[in-house]
């Protein structure tokens, strides 16, 4: 074989693999255009102690649903930034009476926003091996992770949750995550 059939083979096989590759990827990341952000740590750290009010939410004493508490979390210049600091409070460390909805140990590994208002928040797979089932304990781990967005965050429109950087069909067995989820207060008393 000449060289030039060589060559055309493998530019074939290498077109052939980039658009099955195109074809493959997952939704968030077709979704993500060159005007998607990618959150970071902020270059330059914000004012110490400089603070915003966010409503959290964490399970209602009933264990049915989840309540609203105000509290400062860190401010951080842009939505993306601030969707960073606003999730890291939400899953950290709760002090009691408070029960989190998300399980301990779970971790942000990224988030992005899409210019339509889509976020999409990557967590470590804690948040799947560390659940502890049910239908009702999943929609409240769901709803507390797309309505601490929604609610405190005007830009936020969605949010769909994915896992170790891939789209999961569900956490539990119960609510459907491949696409973006709205806010729903229905779950919050």
């Amino acid at each position: 074989m000449s060289h030039r059939v060589v060559a055309g083979i493998a530019a074939a096989v290498f077109a052939a693999g980039l658009g099955w590759v195109a074809y493959k990827a997952p939704a968030w990341y077709r979704a993500a255009s060159p005007r998607t952000v990618e959150a970071k740590p902020a270059v330059a750290p914000s004012p110490p102690g400089r603070k915003i009010k966010a409503r959290l939410f964490y399970v209602a004493e009933d264990g049915m649903r989840l309540t609203g508490v105000e509290r400062e979390v860190p401010y951080s210049d842009g939505a993306v930034e601030q969707a960073r600091e606003i999730i890291a409070a939400q899953i950290g460390p709760v002090v009691e009476p408070l029960v989190s909805a998300v399980p301990s140990g779970t971790a942000l590994r990224a988030l992005f926003v899409s210019e339509s208002g889509q976020a999409f928040v990557d967590l470590s797979k804690e948040v799947l091996t560390a659940h502890s089932g049910g239908s009702t304990n999943e929609l409240l781990t769901v709803y507390t992770i797309v309505n601490v967005l929604t609610a405190n965050l005007p830009a936020v429109t969605s949010v769909q949750i994915l896992v170790d950087g891939k789209e999961i069909d569900t956490l539990a067995g119960h609510v459907d995550l491949r696409r973006p989820l709205a806010k729903n207060l229905t779950w919050v008393q």
